[in-house]
């Protein structure tokens, strides 16, 4: 008995001050957070994150509870919040917050409600396979994404226009990160791919597709962008032909006429 108290009270006195020490961190972070929200987000969002109407019962910014972590350093990390005003789109700027900043902000929104958490890079990375592996994740990441994305981002990833002012931007080049957080969180017009709806793993393999897009070189000429058809129609009709009407009206312009007159228009002349 004696031996089981001692044991129990030194694991206790081992573990009991890192968890504290633990959870005073963690309390300091969303401290900071708030101190940030504040300042910073609540003029839209409100001072506890409940969200803000106009007079006209439009959602002025909407509420942030329950969005988790990933939502916040997705929108801050990438800079499309805090936004100038609000609009139909936030558009993605120059980041206003240093990454301290942003754990600290999303740690605050994280403790308003349950929501998606910030993803780890074991979620995203190919770290652990062999090639073999890679190229299978390459190829599924490629058929959920021409099923599910290019509606919007294109076949390659380049983007495209949106219904009401909106517009899917480009996901070439974007850190692994960020385009898992938008799977996950749905910004602007884009859906929700929950874990429920869409696996880690098919998230994982989505990523390795678009890496692999930047990695192969273009072939065919001209990519006009990789904006498909439409940007291809317009060079089509503006360039090849337009150059043949152009080329069409020079040749009338520049043809041989003849000068000889009829019989019956001489005879009217001298007459």
């Amino acid at each position: 008995m004696l031996f089981a108290l001692l044991a129990t009270g030194t694991v206790y006195s081992a573990l009991s001050p890192a968890q504290a020490e633990q959870a005073t961190s963690d309390a300091e972070l969303v401290a900071k957070g708030r101190d940030l929200f504040l300042v910073g987000c609540s003029y839209c969002h409100g001072q506890n994150g409940e969200g803000q109407r106009d007079q006209n019962g439009q959602n002025f910014g909407p509420p942030l509870v329950g969005v988790g972590a990933a939502a916040v350093d997705f929108q801050v990390g990438t800079g499309r919040m805090p936004m100038a005003q609000p609009g139909q789109q936030a558009p993605q700027k120059e980041v206003a917050y240093s990454d301290e900043e942003v754990a600290a902000l999303a740690a605050y929104v994280a403790s308003l409600g349950v929501g998606p958490a910030i993803p780890s890079s074991a979620q995203y990375s190919l770290e652990g396979m062999t090639d073999e592996e890679k190229q299978e994740a390459i190829v599924r990441g490629g058929q959920i994404f021409l099923a599910n994305c290019t509606a919007c981002h294109n076949f390659e990833g380049s983007g495209g226009a949106m219904p009401r002012g909106g517009h899917a931007p480009k996901i070439r080049g974007v850190e692994p990160k960020y385009i898992y957080e938008a799977m996950l969180t749905g910004p602007q017009q884009m859906p929700t791919f929950s874990e429920g709806t869409m696996t880690p793993e098919a998230k994982r393999d989505v990523i390795a597709y678009l890496n692999s897009i930047d990695e192969n070189p273009s072939y065919g000429g001209f990519g006009l962008g990789g904006y498909g058809p439409v940007a291809e129609g317009m060079v089509a009709w503006l360039g090849g032909i337009g150059a043949l009407v152009g080329f069409a009206v020079w040749i009338a312009a520049h043809t041989t006429r003849t000068t000889r007159k009829t019989k019956a228009a001489a005879g009217e002349d001298q007459a």
